[in-house]
């Protein structure tokens, strides 16, 4: 169903169940957007009323599953390579809101702007059910959309700077090689600088130094297969690129505090109690 498609949109109500098992899924940003409901997960700020409009964020290579089961709002799903040739500027914020490193963010979105997002929407809908896409208006539409979505996460653009560039330059980089590659060396030879000045940019930025966030996409990955893949967690770790299950399974928990199996077993304990694998 999305093998040949490079945006999905459907309300929730009309999202078919093969949608939620396609393998293609993997490869697009998600925006869940729910219209007068309670929130999926237990929120960890201070917010006027569980109850509203809640937009989840959901990156590629997702760890979590949402259960929409009977929720009403809309399901936007767009890959990457939708947003190709933007301003890296722009890019690097649409990784930020959608958590790249991370498992989800969400925003509750209040009554006016969510009136400017439905506006967006609708033109964005009425292109999407054309008989011919029109990819140039729908990007178009998308971007706004998006730019309204940073506008909300963090009240500001980002800065347009040389070293936003780098930024999103390692991230790519670190998206189709981190199975391979794991020092800053690599990362910053292709990028053009030092380990060093890499590493200093990126704790300036992101407050995390190259070999934290290769780790990071490491540990999402191996969630990702444990939650979603049948495979052992033998398999999973050489899938990994670790040669030897326990030093995986040590790696694992440092970085998480439970032993894979622990995770394995906590997630499905969750699963049963909530219907979902949001997990705080």
């Amino acid at each position: 169903m999305l093998s040949d498609k490079v945006i999905y949109i459907r309300s929730l109500d009309n999202c078919p169940p093969s949608y939620l098992d396609d393998p293609g899924r993997k490869e697009f940003f998600e925006i869940v957007w729910l219209k007068d409901e309670n929130a999926l997960h237990v929120p960890q700020h201070d917010f006027q009323t569980l109850r509203g409009d809640w937009i989840y964020l959901i990156p590629p290579y997702r760890v979590h599953q949402l259960n929409k089961a009977g929720k009403k709002g809309l399901l936007i799903s767009f890959k990457r390579e939708l947003l190709d040739g933007d301003l890296k500027e722009f890019l690097l914020d649409v990784f930020r809101i959608f958590n790249i490193q991370g498992e989800f963010s969400c925003l509750q979105v209040n009554d006016e702007s969510s009136r400017g997002l439905n506006a967006i929407f609708d033109l964005m809908n009425i292109e999407y059910q054309k008989e011919t896409l029109n990819l140039i208006m729908i990007k178009a539409l998308l971007k706004v959309f998006l730019l309204q979505l940073i506008q909300l996460k963090e009240h500001h653009f980002t800065l347009q700077d040389i070293n936003e560039k780098r930024i999103y330059e390692f991230m790519l980089l670190l998206e189709n090689n981190y199975l391979e590659e794991r020092t800053a060396e690599f990362y910053a030879d292709q990028v053009g600088i030092s380990a060093k000045r890499l590493n200093q940019i990126l704790k300036e930025k992101l407050s995390k130094t190259g070999v934290q966030l290769i780790h990071d996409r490491l540990i999402l990955e191996a969630k990702r297969q444990i939650i979603h893949s049948e495979n052992t967690i033998k398999e999973i770790a050489f899938n990994l690129g670790f040669k030897d299950r326990s030093y995986f399974s040590r790696f694992f928990k440092q970085h998480t505090g439970l032993s894979p199996q622990e995770f394995q077993l906590s997630v499905n304990n969750h699963v049963k109690q909530y219907d979902n694998t949001l997990i705080n």
